[in-house]
């Protein structure tokens, strides 16, 4: 059987979706921790911000019991397309946010939100459908339980879909430590206590 070529992602080539992480179904979300949940999403989004990725807002009928997006998000991304879908579960469906992610020229998309298998599969699905290379950050996305989780990562990877987490993800778009240590330990300090301890060991042998 024949190798399938490694796609990586291209930090030239990427915009983030943040999709439906809403106060209403952040609640819902049992397969993680809320604090380790809240803190991978912000990873995510931190991560955007370091690597200036365009980044795209999405929410699914606010005024129902999905409820608002995370207040977090708003302000790291006050300027980013904000796409408030008044009805549509699958976001691909929204003429709008396909219109977003279109303008942008890229052509990797690094999709994340709540639930996994409606809100994430369902426009990561459509998204490959039309040629997209698809990212999914498997620990920016949450649902019910591990059994509905895992079988919506085996239907977004059987489709073409690469599973990462959003540690793979800021690696993979960073390359070279080179090009930006102190940033780069700086994003992993923030959101992994325990890679603080390896940059504090590497600031103190720093010369001064």
């Amino acid at each position: 059987m024949k190798n399938k070529p490694y796609v990586r992602l291209d930090r030239d080539n990427a915009v983030v979706l943040l999709v439906d992480h809403q106060a209403g179904l952040l609640s819902l979300v049992r397969d993680i921790e809320p604090d380790r949940f809240k803190n991978n999403v912000l990873a995510l989004a931190d991560a955007a911000k370091f690597f200036n990725l365009p980044t795209i807002l999405t929410t699914s009928f606010e005024t129902g019991p999905n409820g608002p997006l995370m207040p977090e998000l708003k302000t790291l991304f006050p300027d980013a397309p904000y796409i408030a879908r008044p009805g549509q579960i699958n976001a691909w469906d929204n003429e709008d946010f396909v219109k977003a992610i279109k303008a942008t020229g890229k052509k990797q998309l690094i999709i994340a939100g709540v639930v996994t298998e409606v809100c994430v599969a369902f426009p990561a699905l459509a998204a490959i459908e039309e040629g997209f290379e698809v990212f999914v950050v498997t620990d920016a996305s949450g649902t019910f339980n591990e059994i509905t989780r895992d079988a919506a990562w085996d239907r977004m990877s059987s489709a073409g879909a690469q599973l990462m987490s959003w540690f793979g993800v800021a690696c993979e778009l960073h390359r070279d430590w080179r090009r930006d240590i102190e940033g780069l330990g700086a994003l992993c300090a923030n959101h992994i206590p325990d890679y603080r301890n390896l940059m504090t060991a590497f600031n103190a042998l720093q010369p001064k």
